[in-house]
């Protein structure tokens, strides 16, 4: 598997086991990891996560947890247990939050061992916009929440975060080149934009930034997956090259 694979993650966005394991015998080898969110895990819980490992697979846990700091550090550990490759949290938990996990984790699994996961942080949703913030009493615009987050959710020792490919740049100025993004609302160029708002075509985010691509629709809409995998890993390696 070449960097351009290991950067793509598919999204196990289905309601049963039964599919999910279709699709990763379907995709396996030629992604780099599947996503685990919470619709999938709240039907098939932990036995969905050890179904995608045991097919030699990684996974993204994305259950975005938010809550008291001692839940979220509780949650994350048992996530470690699993064996999860990469899990997030919400960042506007804050940054006594994100350092319990961090603390919590380096206990069980100090940062540089090898079973170690990525702990990212979510800064606002692809879905959202400056108006959606404003409903929830946040008057600061996407454009200047995001960064923030990141920063706070580097400060507090976490390895990266998820953000919208449009705000990727912003990132880096803000945290540096050694900080993992991972970007949803990533759309091949002919694809629908369904619920994203703030999108880019694959090779477009890799060019601004971003480490790994979250995509769902685009491949499992396709009326060949495995080809419509196959070309979007094809577009980032061309952007990677050039």
């Amino acid at each position: 598997m070449d960097d351009a694979q290991r950067r793509l993650i598919f999204a196990l966005d289905v309601d049963s086991f039964e599919d999910a394991r279709l699709w990763v015998d379907r995709l396996h080898g030629k992604v780099g990891a599947f996503k685990v969110g919470k619709q999938l895990f709240t039907r098939c819980g932990p036995d969905v996560v050890r179904m995608v490992r045991d097919r030699g697979a990684d996974v993204f846990l994305d259950l975005k947890y938010h809550d008291i700091p001692n839940t979220v550090a509780m949650a994350g550990v048992e996530a470690l247990r699993l064996g999860v490759w990469m899990f997030n949290v919400h960042a506007l938990g804050g940054a006594e939050m994100m350092a319990r996990l961090v603390a919590e984790v380096d206990k069980t699994c100090p940062r540089g061992t090898k079973e170690r996961p990525l702990l990212i942080a979510v800064t606002i949703l692809t879905s959202s916009t400056d108006a959606t913030l404003q409903t929830i009493g946040i008057d600061r615009p996407v454009t200047e929440m995001v960064p923030r987050l990141a920063r706070l959710a580097q400060e507090a020792g976490m390895d990266g975060v998820v953000a919208s490919p449009q705000e990727v740049s912003l990132i880096r100025q803000a945290c540096g080149q050694n900080f993992a993004i991972v970007t949803p609302g990533v759309r091949p160029a002919d694809a629908s934009l369904d619920d994203q708002k703030r999108v880019m075509t694959p090779a477009e985010a890799l060019r601004v930034g971003a480490d790994y691509l979250v995509i769902g629709r685009p491949i499992s809409a396709a009326a060949d997956p495995a080809a419509a995998a196959e070309s979007i890993v094809a577009e980032m390696r061309s952007a990677l090259q050039g």
